[in-house]
């Protein structure tokens, strides 16, 4: 027998790095735990997954994709990284029902890969929702620019761009620009709701889903007379030399940068806490809302590049100049308005989750106290949401929509690899657990998401890589200076 103070010495570094909570830990405290509100149905959870997926994909992605990756195959872009998204979204839903709490797939990698793989991914996710917002921001700005214009109210180009971009002002000259403002006001807006309550967002949220998916529908009935085949030839164009510009390899490359528009129902599962009956609504609302949009993803992209050659759709509102160019008159205007609605509710969502895994990672000690702190009238993390929403604003006012796109892709493909890998961990380490839903075909199902999802990382390219290295490396830096010191379940050891 060890001596006793062998047994009561402190687990080697390793261990402490790996802890893990505990499944059954985790839906007890589901149970009992009633900080936040549980007040969303399975329409609720639906209709939050369809707010963030239907947004930057079509209205902003569609044309940078098809312009600078794809051409018309564009529609095998979506394609592509719509299956990858099924494998993930079958393993977010499986871990969902099983364990319905805030913190997506950082609470999901704690369960089964231990704190380090959970703070990492917890800390990809500040970047997944945290530049997605600024992302849809960006083409919000873009859109209510262009509706603007067509009111005759003109802002400032200086004001409506990323700093030192080049922009032309009215009389012909060029410029440079200063920052985004109305990206700015989009963000102050969002981040008030999302203070005054889970409930208020909700509804807007709501209301704003069936104006968007209403405008889409009429995008697709209207605008498809307007498609010209020739436009789709060659429908591949050929590789110019470049591994992202067009071919095979380029199909690959959009995909990996449209992927980022199919992280709603990612999203969906950040609102476990504050779900009715989560074991039951949240595959519903993860599951639902993907296929809908998918099928909406294909049949717009499809049309975008068979109205305008895709040379042309390069732009912050490429499905407005769509519909301009189809000459929908009066119905483009409501075009707009709808795609100006449909990013408001993505920004919503993004905010939402950005501001969950704060709160989450904080009451988990891996971030300090303050960041848990609940609004004692409104029942939301007010203050993670007031400096979440600060910083995306700052971002948003200097990044362009490829930057912060291709960063919030590869963060949510990550994601994506770790909920893969964890709900297989999870099987043959604890095969008895309740499981309410469960991913089918697990054996094939797992791997498919973790490797597609690879493969769409491995197609980005290395300045993306770069910039995530950095990203955490600074998120290394936090967690071996505060989180490994504070964590809970560390001070239980």
């Amino acid at each position: 027998m060890p001596p006793p103070e062998v047994e009561s010495a402190a687990p080697p570094r390793q261990s402490k790095l790996f802890r893990r909570k505990s499944v059954t830990e985790l839906q007890a405290e589901a149970l009992t735990d009633h900080s936040l509100r549980r007040v969303l149905g399975p329409l609720n959870l639906t209709t939050l997954g369809i707010g963030a997926i239907i947004g930057t994909g079509i209205f902003v992605l569609t044309g940078t994709v098809a312009a600078q990756n794809a051409g018309p195959a564009v529609v095998l872009s979506f394609v592509v990284a719509g299956i990858a998204s099924i494998f993930a979204a079958l393993c977010y839903a499986e871990f969902a029902a099983l364990v319905p709490m805030a913190g997506s797939a950082y609470t999901y990698g704690y369960a089964t890969l231990g704190e380090f793989i959970a703070w990492i991914i917890g800390w990809d996710l500040v970047l997944e929702y945290a530049l997605g917002a600024v992302t849809v921001s960006i083409g919000w700005s873009g859109y209510v620019v262009s509706f603007l214009n067509g009111l005759g109210i003109h802002i400032p180009p200086e004001l409506t761009a990323a700093r030192g971009a080049p922009i032309t002002l009215a009389d012909g000259s060029a410029a440079t620009a200063l920052f985004n403002l109305p990206a700015m006001l989009i963000i102050a807006i969002v981040t008030t709701l999302l203070v005054v309550g889970i409930r208020e967002s909700a509804n807007v949220n709501n209301v704003i889903v069936v104006i968007k998916v209403a405008v889409v529908l009429l995008f697709i009935a209207l605008a498809a007379q307007a498609v010209n085949p020739d436009n789709w030839h060659p429908f591949i164009p050929e590789n110019t030399g470049v591994r992202e510009q067009y071919g095979w390899t380029g199909i690959m490359a959009g995909a990996g940068v449209v992927f980022f528009a199919y992280i709603g129902f990612d999203a969906v599962s950040t609102a476990a806490q504050e779900a009715k009956n989560p074991q039951r609504d949240m595959p519903i609302g993860i599951i639902a809302s993907l296929l809908i949009c998918t099928v909406l993803y294909i049949l717009v992209s499809g049309i975008a590049t068979g109205v305008l050659p895709y040379t042309e759709l390069d732009v912050p509102d490429p499905i407005a100049k769509v519909a301009d160019a189809a000459g929908l008159g009066w119905i483009s205007g409501l075009i707009k308005l709808g795609a100006i609605a449909g990013l408001s509710s993505v920004i919503l969502v993004m905010l939402l989750g950005q501001s969950r895994i704060f709160w989450t990672m904080s009451k988990d000690g891996l971030l300090p106290p303050v960041v848990a702190t609940v609004h004692p009238r409104f029942k939301t993390p007010w203050i993670t949401s007031i400096v979440t929403g600060i910083g995306v604003a700052i971002f948003s006012a200097l990044l362009t929509v490829r930057e912060a796109g291709s960063l919030v892709a590869i963060g949510t493909l990550a994601a994506f690899v770790v909920v893969s890998v964890g709900i297989l961990v999870l099987r043959i380490r604890e095969p008895n657990l309740h499981r309410p839903f469960k991913a089918p075909i697990i054996w094939f199902t797992a791997p498919m998401g973790a490797l597609s999802a690879l493969y769409l990382m491995i197609s980005l390219p290395w300045s993306t890589w770069l910039r995530l290295i950095i990203w955490f490396a600074i998120g290394l830096v936090i967690y071996f200076g505060y989180g490994y010191r504070h964590s809970r379940i560390g001070r239980r050891q």
